[in-house]
């Protein structure tokens, strides 16, 4: 199978790979303890039991798991794993910089230690390699950590894997799936592992093709056209379809091409803080006027309209209108004007406004429409397009006060508390501060001090709260959401099309590709 990809994995070392295209192969390659169905949509979020025999045990004060690892595992190079190999792995994370090390180091008791050079080991983690059993305490109770035993850089390797990143030769792993060639920045080779079928975890697919074969190809009209043209089987889902490519691809493709939702929402920040977005009713009128649909066509197809914080895929998430707007229409002339009118009558017509905005497109874009729009309900608005490299680090720094600007958040991992961070008190910093609209509510906090400690394996027990949550962020219109990112399944006229899952978490599952009997 030939797989396409405008941009390389930043290593394939599942202790150091930190991007969707790093966590898409060392999926193949790498199973944790816990792991997430290799399904479609909100399916595909619910943790599963991967190299652990069961979900984990989790004690009254929510602060120790208990998990026990299966018996008679093998890494693909045919040396036992071993349940020491656990603490391993996650210390060699720290010691590696792993991008995401700060889940570890912040929640898992006696990491922040090691990490520092304080201590030889992790004192949190605990295990004991005759009974596979393994015991990890945290620091305090973090609903969320079952999603961080199921990250690629928590799954076993070796304890004799050298304390170093390895990205031309990444270590073994068990897993449908092995490494066989691999040049960074270039290619790497999927080879089936044969051993792995014999382990019989359940709902784990064990892979069809022998061999994937994943290359660069940057220039994304040649790597659409490619697929169309069944000279390669998968355009890479991190891509955009040309537009000049798309016509084709729905006269020619249509039964082998599909968008699909991902766990991703752009919405403008808004700065409850500062005038005139410290004021409810101008916050309002700014959601109320927003054409959802005239910035999916900016996004050239790559946004479905929305409105609620939390997207698709994601438990909580809530389809239709919120707060009386509908995402999927056009405001009427008569909305437009109610929105005028609530500004002036709180007294903040003609109040200046900055929208801050990167440089790329469509972001710009979208930018220059939200500054348009502000200046005709009455703001004297202006548009500050800095450079992608430094944006986000500029307005997250609250010194600067920005007042609305860009925004978007994908998940860490498929959980409400991952995009609720953003709206905490928790997230709030002098700099790097990803709260950008400085959201202080006690209803909202009193929320997540009750959510956010349920356990991510019992998440759907509290799908009624974060979806309360969420149609109480809707009507205080702390943030102006206008879509969701979907994703292009794509592929060649060779691969069964319907069998060939896309997860919300991993994208393309190449376990489940298989080519037409």
């Amino acid at each position: 199978m030939k797989v396409l990809e405008g941009t390389a994995p930043d290593s394939v070392d599942p202790q150091f790979g930190y991007t969707t295209q790093a966590a898409e192969a060392d999926d193949m390659v790498y199973t944790p303890l816990l792991q997430y169905a290799a399904q479609a949509g909100t399916v595909g979020t619910k943790l599963i039991p991967g190299l652990a025999e069961a979900l984990p045990t989790v004690s009254a004060d929510q602060k120790t798991y208990s998990l026990k690892l299966r018996s008679g595992l093998k890494y693909s190079d045919g040396t036992p794993v071993k349940a020491s190999d656990f603490t391993y792995s996650i210390e060699r994370a720290c010691k590696n910089s792993w991008g995401g090390k700060s889940f570890y180091t912040g929640n898992i008791q006696g990491a922040a230690e090691y990490d520092a050079g304080k201590a030889t080991t992790i004192s949190g983690i605990k295990t004991n390699d005759q009974t596979g059993e393994i015991t990890i305490t945290l620091t305090k109770a973090y609903g969320a950590f079952p999603n961080l035993i199921a990250f690629p850089s928590s799954a076993l390797v070796p304890s004799t894997t050298p304390m170093k990143v390895l990205s031309n030769n990444p270590p073994v792993g068990v897993g449908p799936y092995k490494f066989g060639k691999v040049v960074p920045n270039q290619s790497y080779e999927l080879v089936k592992n044969p051993m792995f079928a014999g382990f019989k975890i359940p709902d784990i697919p064990t892979g069809y093709v022998d061999k994937v074969e994943v290359t660069k190809q940057s220039n994304t009209n040649t790597e659409a056209q490619q697929v169309l043209d069944n000279q390669a089987d998968i355009f890479s889902p991190d891509d955009t379809l040309p537009a000049g490519v798309l016509a084709d691809v729905h006269s020619k493709a249509k039964d082998r091409y599909e968008k699909v939702p991902l766990a991703s929402t752009y919405y403008f920040f808004l700065n409850a803080q500062v005038a005139p977005f410290n004021n409810l009713q101008a916050r309002k009128a700014v959601n109320m006027a927003t054409d959802r649909t005239a910035l999916a066509r900016l996004s050239s197809g790559a946004l479905v309209p929305g409105c609620h914080f939390l997207p698709p895929t994601i438990i909580g998430h809530q389809d239709g209108a919120c707060d009386g707007v509908d995402p999927s229409t056009v405001p009427s002339a008569a909305d437009v004007a109610e929105a005028k009118q609530m500004i002036k009558a709180v007294g903040l017509a003609g109040t200046k406004v900055t929208v801050w905005s990167e440089t790329r497109s469509p972001r710009q874009e979208f930018c220059a429409y939200f500054n348009d729009l502000l200046n005709k309900l009455g703001f004297r608005s202006s548009l500050k397009v800095i450079q992608d490299t430094v944006y986000f680090q500029t307005v997250g720094n609250r010194s600067v006060e920005p007042q609305a600007g860009f925004a978007d958040w994908s998940q860490d991992f498929p959980n409400p508390s991952d995009f609720y961070l953003l709206l905490s008190k928790a997230a709030l910093q002098k700099t790097n501060n990803w709260n950008f609209g400085n959201v202080v509510d006690n209803q909202i906090e009193s929320q997540l001090a009750l959510l956010n400690p349920i356990p991510a394996t019992e998440l759907e027990s509290a799908q009624s709260g974060w979806e309360k949550l969420d149609t109480y962020v809707a009507q205080q219109d702390y943030v102006d959401v206008y879509g969701y990112q979907v994703a292009p399944k794509f592929m060649s006229d060779r691969v069964d099309f319907d069998k060939a899952r896309f997860s919300p978490v991993y994208y393309i599952e190449f376990s489940t590709v298989e080519f037409k009997k």
